[in-house]
């Protein structure tokens, strides 16, 4: 069994998700790239009984092996890895308020600064299709396209990043955002940011300002 420092890391992340309250259950997933391919949790399993060898390592092209079986949702890790070489992990959360806007079919709008973390001036929300199923992870990396994160409508949440602290730190982020977006459409339409006024965000994110910290 390789790979361990990656196996454990995936397996704090995981419960970690729990503990921060974005995820229950055995409902979200995670992956990390490696060399010739990825590894996955496993489908079902809870977090707290898992151990490093039933994370499941998977090729490049949808191989699994181990002795476990990957996550139903390992097809939008797969093609989100291979369609974006920045990406180096990705967290799948069911949190409270992403679901609540997912369910919505909502794409949250600049109505703060912190959208632009995810890489854009909106977080979109992916169109509706069955869990596990390729239709899912077509439509996943339509909406991820140009940004780090998406919601997936009556889902959930997708967040990627250069590694599994800066996934699991967007991901937390995120759902903060969707959490806060709900409780203001409560009291009224927020006021906007212009696009002008994001770009200037965007650029002070490049220069390092405001970015989730952890990973590299």
């Amino acid at each position: 069994m390789g790979n361990l420092a990656e196996r454990k890391e995936l397996i704090a992340t995981v419960r970690k998700m729990n503990v921060l309250g974005i995820n229950h259950g055995t409902s979200g997933n995670a992956s990390v790239r490696i060399k010739g391919g990825y590894l996955i949790t496993p489908s079902g399993m809870a977090y707290d009984d898992l151990e490093p060898d039933d994370i499941v390592e998977m090729s490049c092209e949808g191989e699994a092996a181990g002795k476990r079986k990957p996550s139903s949702e390992w097809r939008f890790h797969q093609d989100l890895l291979n369609a974006r070489p920045d990406f180096g992990a990705v967290v799948h959360t069911h949190g409270k308020g992403v679901m609540t806007l997912a369910c919505q079919r909502m794409e949250l709008p600049p109505f703060h600064y912190m959208i632009a973390v995810a890489g854009g001036n909106t977080i979109r929300c992916a169109d509706y299709a069955t869990f596990g199923t390729q239709a899912l992870s077509d439509n996943a990396l339509k909406a991820i396209e140009g940004r780090k994160a998406c919601l997936l409508a009556n889902h959930g949440l997708l967040a990627a990043d250069v590694s599994l602290s800066r996934a699991l730190s967007l991901a937390v982020e995120v759902e903060t955002l969707c959490d806060t977006y709900w409780r203001i459409l409560q009291i009224g339409e927020p006021t906007l940011l212009s696009d002008a006024e994001m770009e200037e965000v965007k650029e002070q994110f490049g220069k390092g300002y405001g970015m989730p910290q952890g990973g590299t």
